[in-house]
């Protein structure tokens, strides 16, 4: 069985759209997300330096955008509903996975996440905030001094690894008082994601998401709030609004991927943060992140042996 991901922010980095750009049809398809971001991704994702995409109004469409181009280019036309058999993403890849799921068109998708990026840059702006991983440590202890910090846990990824966000002089207090066997790393993020921080961003981003084109998923999403799907339209798109503001709860995504009986793991362009976590987190579960057109096929081969879909479609 066959589960495609989605990273999230801090994936990308500069220049990791030159090398698609370079197969046939790839820049029209990147050109139509960057009229439907209105943004110039080509450039962003070529030249634009790791300052620049850093900004959370350009690193969200350019991630998505990001990851449907691989997804098009891996599928070669083949709709993904035939050959994927249940997928997730990451934060921000919630909303390519959501496209793989056939809940929004594509450059739907890469529209969707630029009015949710405008939306979280104006609540980071307003009062200065960030995120800092804890990895290690007993996870009950780690919980514990995140809230004793005054702290939310914005990410529970699961494999040893928990995002803290909250204001800048909480995260100082945690770094100076971190949990016994347990390291706090500083990310570089603009603001307190999935805190009540965005606040402001969930309030301006809810109604866009419920009043968004979409259809109900031909393939099973998993939501990042509980890690269970979610069978129609309207409710899909609630869920990835609620995310703004709650905790990204990859453990539980990560939970039900092995519930289902997953055999692998896809992770489409910029891949290799849910992978990783993946390898500590589902022994035995082949995994293949797509990072360049490199890994394109490494990952026709892998639909080609774990699919479910694909399987039950021959055999129609």
């Amino acid at each position: 069985m066959l589960a495609v991901v989605c990273p999230g922010q801090g994936s990308q980095t500069p220049g990791m759209l030159a090398p698609w750009l370079e197969l046939p049809g790839a820049g029209d398809l990147i050109a139509s997300f960057s009229e439907a971001a209105g943004l110039d991704l080509v450039a962003h994702g070529t030249t634009s330096d790791a300052d620049t995409i850093r900004d959370t109004a350009v690193a969200q469409p350019l991630i998505v955008a990001s990851s449907l181009l691989a997804l098009r280019v891996i599928l070669d036309g083949r709709p993904a509903g035939d050959v994927v058999d249940v997928t997730a993403g990451h934060s921000v890849g919630e909303v390519a996975a959501a496209a793989v799921a056939g809940v929004l068109d594509d450059a739907g998708a890469v529209a969707l996440v630029t009015r949710r990026a405008q939306a979280m840059a104006q609540a980071a702006a307003a009062a200065p905030s960030g995120m800092a991983a804890v990895v290690g440590g007993d996870p009950a202890e780690v919980l514990a001094a995140i809230e004793a910090a005054g702290l939310w846990p914005a990410n529970v990824n699961g494999a040893g690894q928990t995002v803290a966000g909250g204001s800048l002089e909480d995260l100082a207090t945690l770094a100076e008082n971190a949990p016994a066997r347990a390291r706090v790393i500083p990310l570089q993020v603009a603001g307190a994601f999935h805190t009540p921080f965005m606040d402001a961003a969930r309030e301006a981003f809810e109604p866009v998401a419920a009043a968004w084109p979409a259809a109900d998923p031909q393939v099973p999403f998993l939501a990042d709030v509980d890690g269970q799907a979610h069978g129609d339209a309207a409710t899909t798109l609630r869920t990835i609004a609620a995310q703004v503001t709650a905790p990204v709860r990859w453990d539980l995504v990560m939970d039900e991927l092995a519930s289902r009986g997953v055999t692998a793991i896809l992770e489409l362009a910029p891949g290799g943060v849910l992978t990783g976590l993946a390898k500590r987190a589902l022994k035995g579960v082949e995994l293949v992140a797509v990072k360049s057109p490199d890994d394109v096929d490494a990952a026709r081969d892998l639909i080609a042996r774990h699919s479910v879909a694909a399987t039950n479609g021959a055999e129609k």
